[in-house]
């Protein structure tokens, strides 16, 4: 009896020390395939998110964009009179993310300045209602697209009645079948220089 319970207990022991083997095994190969899960996963974000820095991804309508594409011009602009001839043009911002976030926005031309447009149609509080608002409010460095090309420039809240009104009006003659907001649910932002 004595023999039978050495023999059960060595046989117990190698079955033990077998299934200890054998999840030991396992779990090397479980965190390999872990390994190589996590490190695809990776190399697939990064390398979309090149891609798409590399060809710009649009916003279209409501929908947002990221990245803007276009020929970045060198020389900075004083008469941006040239806009009237484009309906919208995009706005890309900086998100706390480091990704950006682009829009489409109505732009209008007072005394050869440019300003965006951003509408409160239920009103709201600035930069609340738009997470492009807050994005500006934060970061002001903004990258505008006009036509195919790109400008670096600053945004700034405008607040001064002497210039609101008159770009209010701007903006209806240049929009003239847009139905506009009421005049405190428009929200403009003066275009400066980016070294401002």
């Amino acid at each position: 009896m004595v023999r039978i319970v050495q023999a059960g207990s060595w046989l117990s022991n190698n079955v033990i020390c077998y299934s200890a083997l054998n999840c030991q095994h396992e779990r090397s190969k479980m965190k390999k395939i872990f390994k190589y899960l996590i490190t695809s996963t990776v190399v697939i974000a990064f390398s979309t998110l090149i891609v798409l820095r590399l060809v710009g991804v649009d916003p279209q309508d409501q929908r947002p964009g990221l990245w803007l594409a276009g020929k970045l011009s060198e020389a900075s602009q004083s008469d941006w009179a040239f806009t009237d001839d484009h309906y919208e043009i995009y706005l890309q911002t900086n998100t706390p993310y480091f990704i950006p976030h682009s829009v489409t926005v109505y732009c209008a031309t007072y005394e050869g300045e440019l300003y965006l447009l951003s509408a409160y149609y239920t009103g709201g509080t600035f930069p609340d209602m738009r997470s492009w608002n807050r994005n500006i409010v934060r970061d002001p460095r903004v990258r505008l697209r006009i036509g195919g090309q790109l400008f670096d420039q600053t945004v700034s809240y405008v607040s001064d009645e002497m210039i609101r009104r008159p770009v209010y009006d701007a903006l209806g003659e240049k929009y003239p079948n847009w139905e506009r907001p009421t005049y405190e649910n428009m929200h403009i932002l003066a275009v400066g220089p980016a070294d401002s």
